[in-house]
């Protein structure tokens, strides 16, 4: 009997809500490209040009390293629609600022970079909000198809936005390039007052930004999965940059191209993107997720080291396309498998902190490439660029991705609600949870053998700390303690931030049980009900 068909690329745009936003989305991500395009054009001949350049990508990315996880407690915590509107009036408010300083002439280098810094600020808010958002839209089947549908909108962004600021650039001037960006912002904000967001099933208290914070970062730190993909991400991104930040020098000094050339090139990226992501459901079907990253890596390298040895336009043009293919199959097959692993409750947080790894990655990378082509020059940088990608591939056997496919991250609750002679303050802590077990000799070796996932799993969704304990004077006897910040936080435990595959780990730990298991809830002796 034949496997199920996958949905195709397109199936998520038979959804009128996910295609009005995701063609709004397209629309602001071509003016973001246009903006960048014309702020480097701006920098191209001034003294220390490759560093400046360089540094409008920072400016442009630095943000979401700094707001990126706050970004996602409050994207968790908030209305994610009314969130997103607020930051789209924001960035038409700086576009129009960036306009007008443009159109007067008082567009200095400082102030340009200042308010590219601002733009980025408002795409960090975006990017968790708007991608925490499309699970709501699509179901799960087609989540790996919207994520592609991300990848191609970003680089349709990138194909279209360049050549079409080069063009402005040429025949009207950098101003009408920011103007334009200014108003996708606007257009982007309508079409979210226009959308009418059902209300969230869970209707529970936000949680306080702090802890949310918190929460956010100890599951980061205590998911194998999480922390495997940020360090992949990062080993990719640091190397594969140095592409996107030295080619504006590449187009003008080593090529002899102009604006528009600069653009040609840039859309044979996008091109080569767009085409990835048709042929990723296939690669998918081909490749495990290590070999799509081992073979997108050595193709990215292979073309670097083209860029630094073959100064020729055409040779170029046609290099890029593969190079295109290659950054789109690597990110969007990671980001859509991190989508499907997220629970619910910590998605926004966790896409924060994939986001914070990759523009961090991408704004610590462009400033030390350009800051060695300076030194170097580019074809010494490039091929440099080209080695660390090599050795990054050669790091997978020691780090690969960890297969998160069989796992079910449906939220679920398989404990009862605590009931207790007293009710504590909702936010009183800390509160620590004992549960004791009764475990047979025979099965003690396969209990021992649950114990680190069964840790794992508390930390995860919420314990700072935890132990499993023998009673002396009983044998069989074990207890587990772990410490809860707040009784808030337990409760949460509770109720939702448990998925299908942490519930399976604790079944398998109580069937080990010659006896139900018993819990006991420690409360602080001074906040009395």
């Amino acid at each position: 009997m034949d496997a199920p068909q996958a949905p195709s690329t397109w199936s998520p745009l038979h959804n009128s809500v996910f295609r009005v936003l995701w063609l709004a989305v397209l629309g602001s991500q071509v003016g973001t490209w246009m903006q960048t395009v014309g702020a480097q054009w701006l920098l191209v001949d001034r003294p220390d040009a490759a560093a400046l350049v360089s540094l409008v990508q920072t400016a442009g990315t630095l943000p979401v390293v700094l707001l990126a996880l706050p970004a996602g407690v409050l994207a968790d915590s908030l209305d994610r629609r009314r969130l997103l509107i607020w930051v789209q009036l924001f960035q038409l408010a700086v576009g129009v600022v960036l306009t007008g300083l443009t159109v007067t002439g008082q567009t200095t280098p400082a102030l340009l970079l200042t308010l590219t810094f601002a733009l980025g600020c408002g795409m960090a808010m975006t990017s968790p909000t708007y991608q925490a958002v499309i699970p709501e839209l699509v179901p799960r089947e087609q989540i790996r198809s919207a994520a592609a549908l991300g990848s191609i909108s970003v680089n349709l962004a990138r194909a279209v936005g360049p050549a079409v600021a080069g063009i402005l650039v040429a025949h009207v001037g950098v101003a009408a390039v920011f103007g334009i960006n200014a108003a996708t912002f606007l257009v982007f904000a309508v079409v979210l007052m226009l959308w009418r967001r059902p209300p969230p099933d869970d209707m529970a208290l936000p949680e306080p930004f702090l802890a949310a914070m918190r929460a956010g970062g100890r599951y980061v730190r205590h998911s194998r999965a999480m922390r495997r993909f940020l360090v992949r991400i990062g080993v990719f991104i640091l190397p594969a940059v140095s592409l996107w930040a030295l080619l504006p020098l590449v187009a003008s000094h080593r090529l002899g191209m102009g604006a528009g050339g600069y653009g040609l090139l840039l859309a044979a990226l996008g091109i080569g993107a767009v085409l990835g992501a048709l042929v990723l459901p296939r690669l998918r079907r081909l490749l495990s997720d290590n070999k799509l990253l081992v073979a997108g890596s050595l193709t990215y390298a292979l073309v670097l080291t083209l860029l630094a040895l073959v100064p020729v336009p055409a040779v170029a043009a046609v290099a890029l396309v593969p190079a295109g293919l290659s950054w789109m199959a690597v990110l969007s097959n990671a980001n859509a498998e991190l989508q499907l692993f997220l629970p619910h409750w910590v998605r926004a947080r966790g896409l924060g902190t994939y986001q914070s790894v990759f523009f961090g990655g991408q704004a610590v990378g462009a400033f030390a490439w350009g800051l060695l082509a300076n030194h170097v020059g580019l074809v010494p940088t490039l091929l440099a660029a080209a080695a660390v990608t090599v050795a990054g591939v050669a790091t997978v056997p020691v780090w690969p991705l960890i297969d998160t496919h069989h796992l079910d991250r449906s939220p679920a609750t398989p404990w009862p609600e605590p009931r207790l002679a007293v009710e504590p303050d909702r936010f009183a802590g800390p509160v620590v949870v004992e549960v004791t077990y009764t475990i047979a000799a025979g099965d003690e070796p396969a209990f021992l053998a649950l114990v680190d996932e069964l840790r794992r799993t508390r930390m995860r969704t919420g314990a700072v700390r935890w132990g499993m304990f023998r009673v002396g004077e009983t044998p069989g006897r074990m207890v587990e303690v772990y410490v809860v910040p707040t009784w808030d936080e337990h409760l949460r435990q509770h109720r939702g931030r448990m998925t299908v595959a942490d519930e399976d780990i604790d079944r398998r730990v109580v069937a080990l049980s010659a006896e139900p298991p018993t819990v006991v809830h420690l409360l602080p002796a001074g906040r009395p009900a």
